[in-house]
C-alpha cells in the first residue's frame, strides 16, 4: 500500500520536471524580449496615428494581440504546472524520524526509573484496555512500544543506536514514476491499458508529426506558400517595369485562396469606377480594356481592387465582408514582398547577379502600400524624380496644399526637409493655411523620418587591389539618423492598420547592366542581434590580420558603440568579374518611407590576373567626387604600367629569339628553291 502511495506521489514531480526544463527558460527569454522591445520602439505621437486606433491599447485589442496560438499553448501549460504543483503538495506527507526519548516525553539521556514511568504514564492515556480507540490502539503498538523496547531491552537499543530504529536496518523503498492503473495490470483492464498506451506514446506523436510536416511542406520559413514563391519565380524578368510588379504580386496563391462572393459584385464595381485611372489601362480602347480586366480570375480582379484601394485611400465604398478581405490582403503584403525581393535579387547564372529594375519596383510598391500612396503621385514632376508622392505620406498634405507650396518655389521634398523648423511653420500657417497643432504633426513625421548614410568599401582580403576572379569583400557600415535622436522607431503610416517595422535594402548594383551583385536586408530594430555579431566579425578580422590585444579590445569596444549609435555592420562577397572599370551603385532602399532612399557611386577597377600577382584598386565617391576618382584611375593605371615594365626585358628577349627562328626558317625556304 505505501510503495503504491509513494508511486501516485512520483508521477506528477516526473510530469512536472519534464514540463519545467523547458517551459521556464522559454517564458523568461519571451518576457524579456518583450520588456525590451516595448521599452526602445518609438511610435508616431501625431494627432493622425492617434486618431487612427492603431496604438490604441483597448481590452478587446490586448486580448486579440494575445490570443495567439503560442501564447495560449503557453498559458495552458502554465496552468498545468501549477494544478501539479498544488496536487503534489497537497499530497506529499513528510518522512518523520524515528525518536523514543520525544515519543515517552523525556529528555535524552533519562535514566531506566523515568522510562518505566512514562511508559506507564501513557499506556493508561493509550492501552487498549484503557483506550478503546483505533487510533490510540495503532499508535500504543506503533510508537509507544517500540519506544519503550528501543530503550530498554539491550538488543532493540543497540540496534536503534546502530541504525536508528529499534528493529533494525530498514529496507530502501524505491517507487516508479507511473500512475497506479498502470501498474495493476489484470486480465479486464490490460487491453484498456495497452491501448492506451500505444495511442499516447506511438499514435499521437505521428499525428502531429504528420500535421507538422504537412504544414511545413506547405509553407516556407516566412510563412509564405512555396506556391507562391514558384509563382514569383517564374514571373520574375529582368526587364519587369515597377508599374507592372503588381501584376506579379496579387497572383500569390495566399490571394487566390481568398473567397470571391456574390455580394461582392456591386461594390467592386463601384470601387472599378473610384479606381480605374491607377490600372493603366488603354484609354484609347478603355472598352475593350475594361472588358479583359473583368474577364481574368475573379480572385485576381478583387486583390487588385482592394490593393489599389489602399493606394488610394477609398475603402469607404467596402462592405463588411470585402473590409475583412482588404484586411487579410494587407496584413500578408509585406511578407509577400519581402519574398518577391528575394525572387528579384536572386543570384542567376551566368554572371551570378541578381536583376535591379524589378528589385526597385519591389521596394516602391512596399512604401506605397504602407504609405497608401499611389502609382500616379511617384510620376516625375517639375524637379522632382519621386513627384509628389513623399509629400503625400506627411499628415493632413494633399494634392491642393502642394499647389499652393509650389508658388513659394517649394518643388521638391528635398527641398521642403532642407527648410528650418522656423521657416516651415511660417510656410504652412501662413501659405498652405495650417493651424499650429498641424504643423507640429508635420514636424513629428519629419523629425523620424530617417537619414542614411554609407561608409563602405570593397576589397580583397590580403590583398591591395583586385584581380579578376578574386573574392572581393563589401565591407562597411550603415548609419541611421534621425532628428529626434531615436534609432527605434516605427513608421509613420496611419493608413496601413498593422504594426510594420521599417526595414531597408543594401543593394550593389550595376544601373548599366541591370543587375544585382550584392543583396542584404538591414533592420536597426533588434539591437541585441547586432551587439552579438558586429563585435564577433571585428573580432575575427582583427585576429586574423594579427592585431595586439590592445588593438583588439579597442576595436570591439569602437564596434559596440557604433552599433549603440545607430550603425550597423554589413558584409557581402562577391566575384571579381573580368578585367575592366565598373561604376556600380550601392543603393540603400526603405521598405516604409518615401524619400528616404540613399545612393551611392562606387567605381570598381578590376586587373588582369598576371604571374607577378599585379592588384588594381577599388574608388568610393559621393556626388561631385567622381571626377577625382576618374583621375585616381589614370594615376593608378600609370603605376600599373611600371609594374609591368619590371618584366618587359624578359618579353623581349623572348620576341627577339621568336622573331629569329622566322627569319631562319625563311632563309631555309629560300635555299630550298
Amino acid at each position: 500500500m505505501a510503495a503504491s502511495e509513494e508511486n501516485n506521489t512520483l508521477f506528477p514531480i516526473f510530469i512536472f520536471s519534464l514540463l519545467a526544463l523547458p517551459l521556464v527558460p522559454y517564458t523568461i527569454f519571451q518576457l524579456y524580449h518583450l520588456a525590451t522591445k516595448k521599452a526602445r520602439i518609438t511610435k508616431c505621437q501625431c494627432s493622425v496615428c492617434l486618431q487612427s486606433g492603431k496604438y490604441h491599447k483597448s481590452v478587446i485589442r490586448r486580448i486579440s494581440n494575445f490570443s495567439t496560438y503560442s501564447n495560449l499553448t503557453l498559458v495552458m501549460l502554465w496552468v498545468i504546472m501549477v494544478m501539479l504543483a498544488y496536487h503534489i503538495i497537497s499530497s506529499s506527507h513528510e518522512v518523520k524520524v524515528f525518536e523514543p526519548f520525544s515519543i515517552l516525553g523525556l529528555e535524552y539521556g533519562a535514566t531506566d526509573s523515568e522510562i518505566k514511568k512514562a511508559y506507564r504514564r501513557l499506556s493508561i492515556q493509550y492501552h487498549p484496555d484503557k483506550n478503546p480507540d483505533p487510533e490510540a490502539h495503532n499508535y500504543f503498538v506503533e510508537y509507544i512500544s517500540k519506544a519503550y523496547q528501543a530503550l530498554t531491552d539491550p538488543i532493540s537499543r543497540e540496534n536503534f543506536e546502530k541504525y536508528g530504529h529499534p528493529d533494525g536496518r530498514q529496507g530502501l523503498q524505491m517507487g516508479i514514476a507511473l500512475p497506479q492503473f498502470l501498474l495493476n495490470i489484470d486480465g479486464k483492464s490490460g487491453a484498456i491499458n495497452l491501448l492506451g498506451i500505444v495511442g499516447i506514446c506511438i499514435i499521437l506523436p505521428l499525428v502531429i508529426a504528420v500535421m507538422y510536416l504537412s504544414r511545413s511542406s506547405k509553407y516556407t520559413g516566412n510563412y509564405v506558400l512555396k506556391h507562391t514563391l514558384s509563382a514569383y519565380f517564374y514571373l520574375m524578368k529582368p526587364s519587369l517595369a515597377p508599374s507592372k510588379v503588381m501584376d506579379v504580386f496579387i497572383k500569390a496563391a495566399e490571394y487566390m485562396e481568398i473567397p470571391v462572393r456574390r455580394s461582392d459584385g456591386e461594390p467592386l464595381q463601384r470601387l472599378f469606377v473610384l479606381v480605374r485611372s491607377e490600372l493603366n489601362l488603354d484609354l484609347k480602347n478603355i472598352k475593350q480594356e475594361q472588358a479583359k480586366f473583368w474577364k481574368q480570375h475573379p480572385a485576381l480582379v478583387k486583390t487588385e481592387l482592394l490593393v489599389q484601394a489602399q493606394l488610394t485611400r477609398e475603402t469607404g465604398c467596402l462592405s463588411p465582408s470585402l473590409q475583412q478581405d482588404f484586411r487579410r490582403i494587407l496584413e500578408v503584403a509585406p511578407r509577400l514582398l519581402e519574398e518577391l525581393m528575394k525572387m528579384a535579387v536572386l543570384q542567376r547564372p551566368p554572371h551570378g547577379h541578381g536583376w535591379l529594375r524589378p528589385a526597385i519596383g519591389v521596394v516602391e510598391l512596399s512604401q506605397s502600400i504602407i504609405q497608401a500612396v499611389p502609382f500616379s503621385a511617384r510620376k516625375p514632376v517639375g524637379g522632382s524624380v519621386e513627384g509628389i508622392a513623399p509629400f503625400l505620406q506627411l499628415p493632413h498634405f494633399s494634392e491642393a496644399v502642394l499647389k499652393k507650396l509650389a508658388r513659394k518655389k517649394v518643388r521638391t521634398f528635398e527641398d521642403f526637409r532642407d527648410l528650418n523648423q522656423q521657416e516651415r511653420a511660417e510656410l504652412l500657417t501662413k501659405v498652405a493655411g495650417f493651424s499650429l497643432s498641424q504643423s507640429q504633426d508635420v514636424e513629428t513625421v519629419l523629425e523620424m523620418m530617417p537619414k542614411i548614410t554609407f561608409d563602405i568599401k570593397c576589397e580583397t582580403e590580403g590583398e591591395e587591389a583586385i584581380q579578376e576572379g578574386d573574392i572581393v569583400t563589401m565591407r562597411g557600415w550603415v548609419t541611421l539618423n534621425r532628428n529626434n535622436h531615436k534609432v527605434r522607431a516605427l513608421p509613420h503610416c496611419p493608413d496601413y492598420p498593422f504594426h510594420k517595422e521599417e526595414n531597408f535594402w543594401l543593394l550593389l548594383a550595376d544601373p548599366n547592366a541591370n543587375s544585382v551583385w550584392i543583396s542584404q536586408k538591414v533592420s536597426f530594430m533588434d539591437e541585441s542581434a547586432a551587439l552579438i555579431a558586429a563585435p564577433k566579425v571585428i573580432r575575427e578580422s582583427k585576429e586574423w590580420a594579427g592585431a595586439s590585444p590592445k588593438e583588439l579590445n579597442y576595436a570591439v569596444k569602437e564596434a559596440i558603440e557604433k552599433v549603440r549609435n545607430g550603425s550597423r555592420l554589413v558584409i557581402g562577397p562577391f566575384m571579381a568579374p573580368e578585367e575592366g572599370t565598373y561604376n556600380l551603385t550601392l543603393y540603400c532602399l526603405s521598405d516604409s518611407w518615401l524619400g528616404c532612399d540613399t545612393k551611392m557611386n562606387i567605381k570598381l577597377k578590376v586587373l588582369k590576373r598576371t604571374r607577378a600577382g599585379t592588384r588594381g584598386g577599388v574608388q568610393v565617391d559621393e556626388g561631385a567626387g567622381i571626377e577625382d576618382g576618374v583621375e585616381e584611375e589614370d594615376v593608378e593605371e600609370d603605376e600599373y604600367d611600371d609594374d609591368e615594365s619590371e618584366y618587359s626585358d624578359d618579353e623581349d628577349d623572348v620576341e627577339h629569339e621568336e622573331e629569329a627562328q622566322e627569319n631562319g626558317d625563311d632563309d631555309s625556304e629560300n635555299k630550298e628553291d
